[in-house]
């Protein structure tokens, strides 16, 4: 359940019923506007093999309408917290699962969304990155963003979350501040 809803708030896939709200926009009748206010990391990146990691960049920053100084100094910054800086120029179907990871985490932030969606961000991440994506997804939090992502690890859940969701066969079955969900279930 947890992919699908994640498929359903990036526009991938459409909702049986209800609707979609990101910050207020709702993402079936307004689906270019909802997909600018979005960065999105899904749990197996697609990218482009035969291109290099900066021109693929380059490529997200032109869908996302960024000015050229913008482009520059996000990619740098990034690249360089997620170690990524001396890989840019080689083709991506050259990396490892992990620095497609990164790359994928690079471009979801690059444009410094209002509401950051992963779909298990941290596997296949060495401890480093890893812990760079958490300063990051808190850095995003603290400017007052939403970050929704998906976890089967609790710990990870219980550290940066300020709110959880449990998703038992497709269906959302719980969602509050997790001292909330602990008092609840006792």
């Amino acid at each position: 359940g947890k992919t699908t809803t994640i498929r359903m708030m990036t526009g991938l896939l459409r909702p049986d019923a209800g609707r979609i709200l990101l910050n207020g926009v709702d993402a079936q009748a307004e689906p270019l506007k909802a997909k600018r206010l979005l960065g999105y990391c899904p749990d197996e990146p697609a990218l482009y093999d035969k291109m290099t990691g900066a021109r693929f960049l380059s490529f997200i920053a032109d869908v996302y309408g960024m000015t050229a100084a913008a482009r520059q100094a996000a990619v740098g910054e990034l690249a360089e917290a997620f170690e990524m800086a001396g890989a840019l120029a080689d083709v991506i179907a050259s990396y490892s699962h992990g620095m497609r990871q990164k790359l994928s985490l690079i471009a979801a932030f690059m444009h410094d969304p209002e509401v950051l969606v992963l779909d298990e961000p941290i596997v296949g991440l060495d401890p480093r990155a890893a812990f760079t994506l958490k300063e990051r997804m808190r850095g995003l939090c603290a400017k007052g963003k939403t970050v929704f992502f998906s976890t089967h690890i609790m710990e990870v859940a219980e550290r940066l979350c300020d709110r959880v969701g449990i998703i038992s066969r497709g269906e959302l079955v719980a969602a509050a501040p997790l001292d909330d969900l602990r008092r609840a279930a006792g």
